[in-house]
């Protein structure tokens, strides 16, 4: 079943990527695949860790370095604010069967 990214109306159509982001969802089971994740994202929409930090509430550089290298040690009000600066939200559906075991 094909999936889709969220993105806001003042960015795309309801149930549509923004412009030059892939039209898909990624899962995330364990805290190194989010930093990748974010990493790549930041990395697609031409933001260096400077600009997205600025760009979500003003952290420093070396944190967000830190947040991507290490993203176990987000806290909840920083990963969406991170999100919301890439333009992407959180979305919690229930788990699909897998036999990758879950790390925590």
């Amino acid at each position: 079943m094909p999936s889709r990214d969220r993105a806001t109306e003042d960015t795309a159509p309801e149930g549509e990527a923004p412009e030059g982001m892939a039209a898909r969802e990624q899962i995330i089971r364990m805290p190194a695949q989010l930093g990748q994740l974010l990493i790549g994202l930041r990395r697609q929409q031409g933001l260096s860790q400077a600009a997205l930090a600025q760009k979500a509430g003003g952290i420093s550089q070396a944190r967000l370095s830190a947040l991507e290298l290490n993203p176990g040690r987000f806290t909840l009000e920083r990963l969406l604010l991170i999100l919301a600066a890439l333009d992407l939200e959180l979305v919690v559906r229930p788990r699909l069967h897998s036999k990758e075991p879950a790390e925590w």
